[in-house]
């Protein structure tokens, strides 16, 4: 498709990856390649959709009905294999703000909450800002591949954590965990009386070799323990018009988090939110498949990029449009990593110890752009390295 080798102009749009460049990165000649959305249109049945619906003019107060649970559930059980029952929803405007209300409902003040690091930075605000102890099981970079610490995952559980929260596919490292991996946390955490929050934002976008397990799938008893948070936001370019969803099959769960919602003025969506999330669930597969393909295709000119060279690794991403980034053979401190980026390669990535002190030495970048792009920002890097090795 047409859409995804055309390179849009975002500038003047309020773009927060395109119009901020100078403020976040001291200059407008940086290549932006960090905030994670994508530099593609939406879905055309989604455009077209909004369009419609704008024009009727009229944007009053307005619900989610069974045809737009359906939606959901029909896309999660073609995509994924899991049957949902549309009673088990509930909706809000993003993931985050989920995962916020889903601490504050069913935990207490001083409670410890598991995540599992480097990970998304607003995970450590999600636990933190509301007076829980933030625990952190560290991912361990082997061969160029994260594993989990089994030994390390469950000395932390018996310590008395009250909540996990998951991150699958995992943002930033890109492993799209196992079913053997995602039995064993689920095990543990049933073990250990431990609610699973997870967060799989990105579960739509798994590349070839991988397939995304919704976690809460694997039994009755992990269903009921799990609070999963998903969202066509990631898949479909819409984050702007904020709306996410969450399946919840324990009722007590859901009812204390509906109820908690409404404390904080959480009611409903959007009414553009509800209007597209329903036309890309309906009618935005073929986009989908056509978007894999050009991130297939992004990640291979990323990996060949690098590979005869010695500064830089790429882990291999399984899902997600966000590469996590091995800088650690340039042999920089990190504050001059970052100064080599910015100023020497005149790229904007996302600094890696915002994902925790295991990023140290890492930078993250998203390739969900036209390949053109991705190839700019690769040409900047490798001049910006070879003049550095003169």
């Amino acid at each position: 498709m047409s859409i995804f080798h055309n390179v849009p102009n975002r500038i003047g749009t309020r773009s927060v990856k395109w119009d901020l460049v100078k403020n976040l990165y001291g200059s407008d000649e940086i290549l932006p390649m960090w905030v994670a959305d994508m530099d593609f249109s939406a879905p055309e049945a989604v455009t077209t959709a909004l369009s419609e619906r704008a024009k009727h003019g009229v944007f009053g107060y307005t619900f989610t009905d069974l045809k737009i649970h359906k939606s959901i559930t029909n896309w999660i059980n073609d995509r994924h294999g899991w049957e949902v029952s549309p009673s088990s929803l509930y909706y809000s405007p993003g993931v985050v703000t989920t995962l916020h209300m889903a601490v504050q409902a069913l935990t207490k003040a001083e409670d410890a909450i598991l995540i599992q690091t480097p990970i998304y930075p607003p995970f450590y605000d999600i636990v933190e800002s509301h007076g829980r102890k933030l625990v952190t099981n560290s991912l361990l970079l082997k061969n160029n591949r994260y594993e989990i610490d089994f030994d390390d995952f469950e000395e932390k559980l018996k310590q008395g954590v009250k909540a996990f929260i998951l991150c699958n596919p995992h943002n930033p490292v890109g492993r799209v965990w196992t079913q053997n991996e995602l039995k064993r946390m689920a095990e543990l955490c049933l073990q250990y009386d431990v609610m699973i929050f997870s967060d799989e934002i990105h579960a739509d976008l798994i590349y070839k070799g991988s397939k995304h397990i919704p976690i809460a799938s694997l039994s009755e008893r992990t269903d009921h323990a799990t609070i999963t948070c998903m969202s066509p936001t990631k898949t479909f370019n819409l984050a702007g018009l904020q709306v996410s969803y969450a399946v919840i099959s324990d009722k007590e769960k859901r009812d204390a988090i509906s109820a908690f919602s409404k404390t904080q003025g959480i009611m409903m969506l959007n009414t553009m939110g509800i209007t597209a999330l329903e036309a890309a669930y309906t009618d935005g597969e073929n986009w989908l498949e056509g978007l894999m393909e050009t991130l297939e295709n992004n990640k291979t000119l990323v990996n060949k990029a690098f590979e005869n060279r010695s500064e830089i690794d790429i882990i291999d991403a399984e899902g997600t449009y966000l590469l996590w980034m091995d800088c650690r053979n340039m042999g920089f401190p990190h504050e001059d990593l970052k100064k080599f980026m910015q100023e020497k390669a005149k790229v904007g990535l996302n600094d890696g110890i915002t994902f925790g002190k295991e990023g140290e030495g890492f930078m993250r970048m998203n390739i969900a752009c036209p390949s053109a792009v991705v190839e700019d920002g690769l040409d900047r890097i490798i001049t910006a390295l070879d003049q550095y090795r003169q």
